[in-house]
């Protein structure tokens, strides 16, 4: 159920637990080669009161039948007409979804994996008024871009960093990197590595529930 119009192809879940109030939104960013069905299977677990937004990237991956938000010159390093494409959509959605949906404009939380977590770090660090928190998996802070970060607006912008130690797409030290600069900048960050590859196992996963309940 879509009920806004918007650029890029979503799916919802709708909170589990009613209220007068507007709800808490969670915005899902998928990785390369996935979809807007990736990630939305998680909903049934995370916080009750959550309106859940999944997102599609907007580029076909041929490879995978996916779809991807960038292509990628290097580890952390996309094509930058691919990666401003999509960051300009994103933050067109963003928009959309606060005004086209019973959603509190002021509770919205990004939900990154792997290149979702790029663009979850893109929007958050250029925009961080915008965001309450992001839940950053399996991903990098990307740098050397046209876009101008304002690390000195997130002073305690909450943030969770997840990441395998044996992850064989990213390696773990991206996510050291990300904690170092966030923390640099005074931001509230959560960082945990797991006995896991390039994914959101069990354990992550409880430790997500945890954190986003802490912070609604």
């Amino acid at each position: 159920m879509n009920l806004i119009n918007s650029t890029l192809v979503h799916k919802i879940h709708l909170p589990r637990k009613q209220s007068t109030e507007k709800a808490p939104v969670l915005i899902m960013l998928h990785g390369r080669g996935a979809d807007e069905n990736d990630l939305i299977g998680l909903s049934e677990y995370l916080d009750e009161r959550l309106f859940i937004v999944s997102v599609r990237a907007p580029f076909q991956f041929a490879y995978t039948g996916g779809f991807t938000w960038f292509d990628i010159e290097d580890i952390g390093k996309p094509d930058l007409k691919m990666f401003n494409e999509s960051y300009q959509k994103l933050m067109r959605f963003i928009e959309d979804v606060k005004v086209g949906y019973p959603v509190d404009p002021e509770k919205i939380f990004l939900f990154g994996f792997s290149m979702g977590t790029m663009m979850s770090y893109a929007v958050s660090l250029t925009h961080p008024e915008m965001i309450r928190g992001v839940v950053a998996n399996s991903g990098i802070i990307p740098e050397g871009l046209d876009l101008e970060y304002k690390w000195e607006e997130i002073k305690d912008k909450p943030f969770f960093v997840s990441h395998g130690v044996h992850d064989s797409i990213i390696p773990v030290a991206f996510a050291k990197r990300a904690k170092v600069l966030l923390e640099k900048s005074e931001a509230s960050v959560t960082y945990r590595e797991y006995d896991m590859d390039h994914q959101i196992d069990e354990e992550s996963l409880a430790d997500i529930i945890k954190w986003i309940e802490k912070y609604l």
